[in-house]
């Protein structure tokens, strides 16, 4: 789900910035000269002389900055903000016109002023009842008219109906494409590939992406592919393509197009003259961003051909649930609008331009690169929509790593002084779970346990006689989930934790209950166990 909220929620911040930066009467008019922007203005000087450690001992600040929705716990309390803060942060919101820009958004206006274009990625996973209109026009059902045609084509290729040209099925799949082409399905296909319900859907099946102009990159693609069983998919007509094409017909003729290769594309004659069946073409629209392309056919078609379409269908129901959320909740509990409003307010106002995303996860570990082109491809620029120059910083730089990789390399500078805010993700229970005989944690509770402990860490720091105590960061919390499971998974009243991680630390032992060898169950995640 963590992708549903960045996609909606990078949607509120390049709303927001294009918003931010023209409001009032005049169109040169800016937002930073209204008395909401000024009031935060104020505001934020006063917040950069508070302590987190003295915020984060605040248990009523921690529950006014806790929103939880569809499944998602939202944890604002290690922000640098008080509830005025965010209080101020809704106002300017008000101020800049958000909630009518999401409704102007759902409803089809033309919110793309640049291409004159509406902005409806929200339709690619709309149900199929529902009525979303560009123009006057229902597109819903051009949506699902494509999705029940990549059905239909995934499942004939996944049962082995559709052969290659020397008769034999197809098991793998090159995707051709570059930017939000690649970057949004590389990363879904990441997180999808040790899901054990995927993973079961994708037994012998291999899905490739090839994104780069560099050859290497064909190279490291497809030199290890069996054309005869290979289909490719060309997501757009670029530099790569003719390579794939050339590997392919040089190992099996100039026929070997029309069975494998099939389009994404709007261009109808450009396929066809390319020698490629316009059965086997899958369409998008051009009210769909690049970035925003993941839930199109851009991103469905090769991940049904891997994972089945009804694993790909569960994925953009919940993106779905997500646009519901983001449509109707109001601001005060809207999920990506918060996260947007808080991006705002630690570049723009505490003057801290770079977050850092951390996936406690490593089926995650694409999610950053995604994310950077989500936000920094829309935010940043430095002119309103009529084109005046802007007075303040609009939009942060993004990058991140999973976890614990993190903590090994960028995160000394963090610790040592470097203010970056930081947007710490996990999931409550693995995908793939290793508890080791003789272990105290299994090894999702050893993640979480530092997914806990470093952001204290970073928000608290630590003396050097604390340090000595308690030794590696960890510890602590190591020692306290061991002695919960032993206690009913219950925390101790005087374990010392702030009132956040003690709420996170509950829900946890609540929501994650391992099985170790003592229960019957196997120690190793099954690809792990010898036959």
């Amino acid at each position: 789900m963590a992708t549903v909220v960045k996609d909606a929620a990078e949607a509120v911040r390049s709303r927001l910035n294009a918003v931010l930066a023209g409001v009032g009467e005049a169109p040169s008019t800016l937002i930073s000269s209204s008395p909401e922007w000024k009031a935060l203005e104020a505001h934020a000087v006063a917040v950069q002389k508070l302590h987190l450690k003295d915020l984060l001992s605040d248990d009523a600040r921690t529950t006014a900055l806790t929103r939880e929705a569809e499944g998602l716990y939202l944890d604002l309390a290690r922000q640098n903000a008080t509830p005025e803060t965010l209080q101020l942060l809704l106002a300017l919101a008000e101020k800049a016109g958000v909630k009518t820009k999401i409704d102007a958004m759902f409803a089809g206006q033309h919110i793309n002023t640049t291409e004159d274009r509406a902005v409806l990625h929200v339709a690619l996973r709309a149900k199929r009842n529902q009525v979303i209109t560009d123009a006057g026009k229902n597109v819903v059902p051009e949506v699902w008219e494509v999705l029940d045609k990549i059905k239909a084509f995934s499942e004939r290729v996944r049962s082995g109906e559709w052969k290659g040209v020397t008769g034999k099925p197809i098991d793998t799949v090159v995707s051709i494409g570059i930017g939000g082409s690649a970057l949004g399905p590389l990363f879904v296909h990441t997180a999808l590939a040790t899901a054990p319900e995927a993973a079961a859907q994708a037994g012998g099946r291999k899905l490739v992406f090839l994104a780069n102009v560099d050859p290497v990159d064909a190279v490291r693609s497809l030199g290890d592919l069996n054309p005869e069983t290979t289909l490719a998919i060309v997501v757009s007509k670029t530099f790569t393509t003719a390579e794939t094409m050339a590997w392919l017909t040089a190992a099996l003729g100039q026929e070997a197009v029309a069975k494998h290769m099939v389009a994404v594309s709007t261009n109808l004659p450009a396929v066809g003259a390319f020698g490629i069946d316009a059965a086997n073409t899958f369409g998008f629209w051009d009210w769909v961003g690049g970035r925003y392309s993941v839930s199109s056919a851009v991103g469905v078609l090769p991940l049904s051909l891997q994972y089945g379409f009804g694993v790909v269908r569960s994925f953009l129901d919940g993106m779905q649930t997500m646009d519901e959320h983001y449509r109707t909740a109001p601001p005060s509990s809207n999920l990506p609008l918060l996260q947007g409003l808080f991006n705002v307010w630690n570049a723009t106002f505490l003057g801290h331009p770079t977050t850092a995303i951390l996936p406690y996860q490593q089926s995650l570990a694409h999610f950053a690169p995604h994310v950077q082109q989500l936000s920094m491809e829309s935010n940043g620029k430095g002119v309103s929509l009529d084109g005046t120059t802007l007075n303040f910083g609009a939009g942060e730089i993004d990058f991140g790593e999973p976890g614990t990789n993190g903590q090994h390399s960028f995160y000394q500078l963090i610790h040592q002084g470097r203010v970056i805010p930081a947007e710490f993700i996990a999931i409550a229970t693995s995908q793939q779970d290793v508890y080791l005989e003789g272990e105290k944690v299994s090894s999702h509770e050893e993640l979480m346990c530092n997914f806990f402990a470093q952001p204290d860490a970073l928000a608290l720091g630590k003396d050097a006689a604390t340090l000595a105590g308690e030794g590696a960061l960890a510890n602590k919390v190591r020692a306290s989930l061991a002695a919960a499971r032993s206690n009913g998974n219950a925390l101790r009243a005087d374990e010392g934790f702030n009132s956040s991680t003690a709420a996170l630390l509950g829900r946890f032992l609540k929501q994650y209950q391992p099985k170790g060898p003592s229960d019957g169950a196997p120690a190793l995640p099954s690809a792990l166990q010898s036959a």
